[in-house]
């Protein structure tokens, strides 16, 4: 299952490499892509596990950058 999401009041594009990386890395997620220019979350991951990996990687979004919110569009 595929989900578009937003990441909102991202500033930094090396956040957002790290971001991407880091929800790359959680347990269900088979890719995952995030564009800094438009703030764009893409993430293909297992659909049993959807709703723990969007609270995973939004709580990984705001550890990696405090003022950034991840929002399901």
């Amino acid at each position: 299952m595929t989900k578009v999401l937003k990441v909102e009041n991202l500033d930094c594009a090396n956040c957002a490499a790290k971001m991407e990386r880091g929800i790359k890395n959680l347990d269900g997620v088979k890719d995952c892509t995030l564009s800094f220019m438009t703030g764009r979350l893409t993430i293909d991951a297992d659909e049993t596990k959807f709703g723990e990996i969007i609270k995973a990687a939004a709580k990984l979004v705001k550890k990696i950058e405090s003022g950034a919110n991840l929002i399901l569009k």
